[in-house]
């Protein structure tokens, strides 16, 4: 099922990104983020988080800040995406973006097979972001060197 997040959801957010990142920190080129504190959705299962994504609404854009679904091949990412596009047309946005790492393989499939196109690619940004928050790796996902970010972005038709 999901559900806006809400104060009596924000702990288990909070204890959710603990869990599977080590922080509720995200640092992109977009800036600085508590993901425990920002806007968004949960799915789950019996009282337990199993996808969850959050966002910033820009001028005319819905930036996707987090997006994890901890079940692959049931479609709960799936389900957040088509619910972050009713909460884009809810505020007539035109389009919604986000932003992964250039070792994060799965995404980039996973978003292209779903309509969002590649927007740019910030040479060096992981780096920078690094020096903020140590803890990101150097070494990515498939043993690739963890270095870039990469937009993507999505046009909402109504």
């Amino acid at each position: 099922m999901i559900e806006p997040i809400t104060s009596s959801t924000r702990d288990a957010v909070r204890a959710f990104f603990i869990d599977a990142w080590g922080s509720p920190e995200m640092v992109i080129s977009t800036g600085k983020y508590d993901c425990a504190t920002l806007d968004g959705f949960v799915w789950s299962e019996t009282n337990v988080i199993i996808g969850l994504f959050t966002y910033v609404i820009r001028e005319d854009e819905i930036e996707i800040i987090s997006l994890d679904s901890l079940q692959e091949k049931r479609g709960i990412g799936s389900a957040l995406l088509d619910q972050v596009e009713r909460v884009a047309k809810q505020h007539q946005l035109a389009r919604l973006s986000l932003i992964t790492t250039n070792d994060n393989l799965r995404a980039l499939s996973f978003y292209q097979r779903r309509g969002w196109r590649l927007a740019r690619i910030i040479p060096g940004a992981v780096d920078a972001a690094r020096l903020h928050k140590p803890s990101i790796p150097v070494i990515g996902e498939h043993g690739i060197p963890l270095h870039d970010e990469i937009v993507l972005s999505k046009i909402i038709t109504t």
